[in-house]
């Protein structure tokens, strides 16, 4: 499918706990034109999270038989869950907003493979590994075993930083949105100008 040009896709991407989904939120909030792509998940629901909203929510099965049937742009194994975006929402939103993905960095480079769309990838990162351990704990949402896994995929995760096109140290969370932000604004800024060209 051939996108429209005149919309971009943004794709955060950092080790779990450095605040992706946080900002991932605030874009949402802050912007109309993007919508967050809701990605197909084989884990369980938190307590707090809505089935089609924070993600789609499917068993093994049903997971194994999209990937068979080609349906997504991208897939991952994540902490022994299945994670991965489906074409067809992808292609539907694009016509009419910007897009938003919240994905790791194997769903980074398998998106990235697709010269159609127009991506602009972000990773963000804590300023050590210390400041990442203490996120994680603070937030309270995982296992003492799960910290651990977490803490100890970020060596694997930081390898992947020359795939994007931006490198974000989050600090603090205003000023890391306000970096996005102007990241945003300049691509936009960008191509509404190719266009007026053309």
């Amino acid at each position: 499918m051939i996108h429209d040009r005149s919309n971009i896709m943004v794709v955060l991407s950092s080790p779990s706990g450095v605040g992706k989904t946080t900002l991932a939120k605030k874009i949402d909030q802050n912007y109309q034109s993007f919508k967050i792509s809701v990605s197909h998940t084989t884990r369980s629901p938190r307590s707090n999270e809505v089935n089609g909203v924070d993600y789609h929510f499917i068993t093994q099965t049903e997971f194994k038989k999209l990937i068979n049937d080609g349906k997504f742009y991208e897939h991952a194994k994540i902490f022994e869950n299945f994670y991965g975006t489906l074409k067809k929402n992808v292609d539907e939103t694009i016509k009419e907003n910007d897009i938003l993905f919240d994905i790791d960095w194997q769903g980074t480079k398998q998106l990235s493979k697709f010269k159609n769309l127009n991506l602009i990838k972000i990773f963000l990162i804590t300023a050590n590994k210390k400041e990442l351990k203490n996120r994680l704990i603070k937030r309270n949402q995982n296992t003492k075993e799960d910290i651990e896994k977490r803490f100890k995929a970020f060596e694997e995760d930081i390898k992947h930083w020359k795939d994007y096109d931006y490198i974000i140290i989050n600090e603090d969370i205003d000023a890391c949105f306000n970096q996005i932000k102007n990241i945003i604004e300049t691509h936009k800024r960008e191509v509404i100008f190719f266009q007026t060209i053309q």
